[in-house]
């Protein structure tokens, strides 16, 4: 069993249903309206999010919950072309960088440049790097030195989190 199966199993065993739910705050919303014609992504209100999202994906990208292991589609998906937040739609995985990881979750080597935010999460008491959406915060996904090359990096994400988009050919 590797320290990663073990990891897994031994929070699912202690936290499984709060790392499904887990809630935290969202940002705080601004009273100033948006620039006429453009979305100000991180300054929308928690109903705001609420009405633009569907369920699953507001626990995961505003409330930093986790989807449950290989429920998303987006785990088969081979064709090619850009994984873009459902949040906000900026492009942040090329399927060039996606990989069969194993676990349950589309996974990536590589994010596009700029496309990422990242912060410490301690919510299985270890720390973790957690990684969001740069222009909306929306919550990804966790990513892990243990991936293959060129980066050695594993971006594991919820697949709710995201939209692809594929190639025109």
């Amino acid at each position: 069993m590797t320290r990663r199966n073990w990891l897994q199993r031994l929070s699912a065993l202690a936290f499984g249903p709060a790392l499904a739910t887990a809630t935290h705050a969202a940002p705080a919303a601004a009273d100033a309206p948006a620039a006429a014609g453009a979305t100000d992504w991180k300054r929308l209100s928690d109903d705001e999010w609420k009405r633009r999202l569907n369920r699953e994906q507001y626990q995961v990208l505003r409330r930093e919950g986790t989807e449950p292991a290989h429920s998303s589609p987006l785990n088969a998906e081979k064709r090619a072309g850009i994984y873009h937040c459902a949040g906000c739609a900026l492009p942040l995985f090329s399927s060039d960088a996606k990989y069969d990881s194993g676990t349950g979750w589309p996974s990536f080597h590589t994010a596009l440049p700029g496309a990422l935010g990242t912060k410490t999460d301690y919510k299985i008491f270890l720390p973790r790097t957690e990684y969001h959406c740069a222009r909306c915060g929306g919550h990804q996904g966790h990513v892990f030195d243990d991936g293959p090359q060129p980066s050695g990096k594993r971006y594991c994400n919820n697949g709710v989190a995201l939209r692809f988009m594929a190639a025109q050919a």
